[in-house]
């Protein structure tokens, strides 16, 4: 009975299980190809190559658009070769269309990463830079973007010699430039470029990027009766600098204008970094020292000049750094050759106080202030610099820890520290000037609150404390307290 049962039961499994056994029996695997949109499957088909030549066949806009002949899948979209015995298969038009608006196809170019640069706010702390890449279709144009927005930075003649290898020598003065570069690290990788990324046809859209950080069309001024090139610039708070590399035609900020000339207005936002490494030998005229002779019978407020004084010339040997046309680091090499020795100014003033009628009487007009370092290399000018007021002269190249003097007798308001200014020194001279020297060597000033200083007068040291990126002086001149309503002044119309 048992050996009944169980024959039973085996022919009845054999008939449950010969359908499925036939069945698989007869199937053979097949090479198919999933296709993997955003990491999904989408389906399968036969050819991955004719999914390829489809998607290039149905392109004609995009390769009118970018000028090429040819386009590929997205970036986004994976074909894996798969055996398998799955006999649900798409055609390629039915996953193109799946793909077409989802998407975007791409095109053979180039992807440009410009590495970032860190740079300082102006409390001082750090600013990380940002990296971003951009896109071509051929190198050349960007390579010629790129050369336009050195050249825009380095005067022709230097370029020239530099890159030809024509530099004169120096004999007694004179400059030589020893580097030009791009501190931002660059690197270029042929790619599938997809074709809804900013995609860079040609030099002139591309340099103006990298030069102004858009492509947009820059604001346009119609010139006035009048308008000078510095002040068209001032009014509208770009340097001279910037209105010459956004107006080629003009060769200098003293070249011509007319009245309903069109011009370009363009804040400058450089997309990386030009260098340019100076080594420059030049005379320099060396101020005078003022030396104060005190005659007790003679009332505070009494001043005459016993010894007119004379500058000097000395020859001046630095190293001079430029980050995108602004000097950034002038470095003196050596302490310079004496050719004139500068005779001191001697000024005889009343020592007696009986009748003191205070530092207010002092009159600031041009011609009358001193100068308030032992060099006299401007390295930053007053005005705006890509859209922010510099209010204030650099003086650079004197070394670290050179004299810096008072411009004109009067009273110290302010001798302290701040984030920005570093160790500074603030002189009210009276009649509503105010001059404020910065960046010191910590511990260096020589002067308090409340002291009544005089022309010539050491207020401390050349340094680089605060927000600085270099030794130099930040000397200003302010009508009315600095930063408290004052106004700022050009302290080179004093001179």
């Amino acid at each position: 009975m048992k050996q009944r049962l169980n024959k039973f039961l085996l022919v009845l499994l054999l008939g449950i299980m010969l359908p499925f056994l036939t069945a698989y029996s007869s199937a053979t695997p097949k090479t198919l190809y999933r296709v993997y949109l955003k990491g999904e499957s989408i389906g399968l088909i036969e050819s991955k190559d004719a999914l390829e030549n489809y998607i290039d066949k149905q392109q004609d806009q995009i390769k009118k658009e970018f000028g090429v002949d040819k386009v590929y899948m997205p970036e986004d979209l994976n074909i894996i070769k798969e055996v398998t015995f799955d006999n649900n298969i798409s055609s390629v038009k039915e996953i193109y269309n799946k793909i077409k608006d989802i998407s975007p196809f791409t095109i053979k170019g180039y992807a440009i990463t410009i590495g970032a640069v860190d740079t300082q706010s102006g409390d001082g702390s750090e600013i990380k830079g940002k990296k971003q890449t951009i896109y071509v279709l051929d190198k050349k144009v960007f390579e010629e973007a790129v050369d336009s927005v050195v050249r825009s930075f380095v005067s022709e003649e230097d370029y020239k010699n530099y890159a030809n290898g024509t530099q004169e020598e120096i004999k007694e003065t004179g400059k030589i430039v020893e580097k030009i570069y791009i501190e931002n690290k660059i690197t270029i990788k042929e790619r599938n470029i997809p074709v809804d990324k900013t995609i860079y046809l040609d030099t002139t859209t591309l340099s103006q990027y990298l030069m102004f950080g858009t492509t947009e069309a820059q604001q346009k001024y119609t010139v006035q009766a009048g308008d000078t090139i510095e002040q068209i610039s001032f009014n509208n708070k770009i340097s001279t600098q910037e209105f010459l590399i956004a107006n080629p035609e003009f060769t200098s900020v003293n070249s011509l204008l007319y009245t309903g000339q069109e011009v370009t207005l363009g804040i400058l936002k450089p997309q990386f970094s030009v260098v340019e490494e100076d080594h420059v030998v030049f005379d320099e005229e060396t101020n005078y020292q003022t030396e104060t002779q005190y005659d007790n019978t003679k009332e505070v407020g009494y001043s005459e000049i016993k010894q007119q004084g004379q500058k000097g010339v000395t020859r001046i040997t630095q190293k001079i750094q430029k980050v995108n046309g602004e000097t950034v680091n002038v470095a003196p090499v050596g302490t310079g050759e004496v050719l004139k020795e500068p005779v001191n100014e001697i000024i005889v003033r009343g020592g007696k106080k009986s009748s003191y009628v205070g530092y207010g009487s002092v009159v600031a007009t041009a011609g009358q202030w001193g100068w308030p370092a032992t060099c006299s290399s401007v390295s930053s000018g007053f005005g705006y610099r890509w859209g922010t007021l510099h209010d204030a002269i650099d003086i650079a190249g004197c070394g670290y820890g050179s004299n810096i003097f008072a411009a004109l007798d009067g009273v110290v308001v302010q001798s302290s520290y701040k984030y920005d200014n570093g160790e500074f020194v603030t002189i009210d001279h009276g009649n509503g000037y105010y001059s404020l020297y910065a960046h010191m060597v910590s511990g260096s000033r020589r002067v308090k609150v409340g002291d009544y200083v005089v022309k010539g007068q050491i207020l401390g040291s050349m340094g680089m404390t605060g927000a600085a990126t270099g030794v130099h002086l930040h000397f200003a001149i302010w009508r009315g307290f600095p930063y408290r309503g004052g106004t700022p002044l050009n302290p080179l119309g004093f001179y």
